[in-house]
């Protein structure tokens, strides 16, 4: 009975002897997962600051060659502003305005001779007026473009197009001014027609003693 006995208690104290160190044995490992835990999440933290790196160092070099092909592009466009000394020289440019005179010099010339001449009745001269205003408005208009083309600072072009621009307009004044002077002729022949027609009417009159 005495052994059985000795037996329960030794197997109780054991019992209670094992029960601290089990329970120590749970909390070490618990410090050991947390321990790992936070190895880790130093870790995800640590990989989270490279790849910011990355992406920050990433940004700023795109920004950078942004930024610098936006200064690339603008020296570009300011050049495109400027004009050469070879565009302002520009035979064309001279021709353009001496056509320019040379189609006011003309139409006003015509125009005054043809009203003068009494050949012709108000509508007639109201319509010549009209055509010679057009042609004037639309030369001016011309002169404006070409001073747009030679101007620095108005205009985005290279240089082969402001040559080109020009030639353009030069093209357009000589029609212009091709025009006048075909419209002049045609008005001066039937002036001529007209005065003809009086002279050979005023001759009959006197033959005839008409009056």
């Amino acid at each position: 009975m005495k052994a059985k006995f000795y037996s329960w208690l030794i197997a109780v104290v054991m019992m209670n002897s094992f029960h601290p160190v089990f329970s120590q044995s749970q909390e070490a490992q618990q410090l050991i997962l947390n321990v790992e835990k936070l190895a880790q999440l130093k870790q995800i933290l640590k990989d989270l600051y490279k790849g910011y790196e990355v992406v920050s160092k990433g940004y700023n070099t795109i920004k950078d060659i942004s930024q610098g092909n936006f200064n690339l592009h603008k020296a570009f466009l300011d050049g495109l502003m400027e004009v050469s000394p070879a565009v302002k020289k520009y035979k064309r440019v001279v021709d353009i305005i001496t056509s320019q005179g040379m189609l006011v010099k003309e139409y006003k010339n015509a125009f005054s001779r043809f009203k003068k001449s009494n050949l012709f009745n108000g509508k007639e001269i109201d319509y010549m007026s009209g055509v010679y205003t057009n042609l004037f408005d639309k030369s001016l208009q011309s002169l404006d473009e070409l001073l747009m083309v030679i101007t620095a600072n108005k205009l985005r072009m290279s240089d082969d197009e402001r040559f080109a621009a020009i030639d353009r307009i030069f093209a357009d004044m000589e029609d212009k001014l091709s025009f006048l002077r075909n419209f002049n002729r045609s008005t001066t022949v039937l002036a001529m027609q007209r005065g003809k027609e009086t002279i050979d009417t005023k001759v009959s009159q006197q033959l005839y003693g008409v009056h």
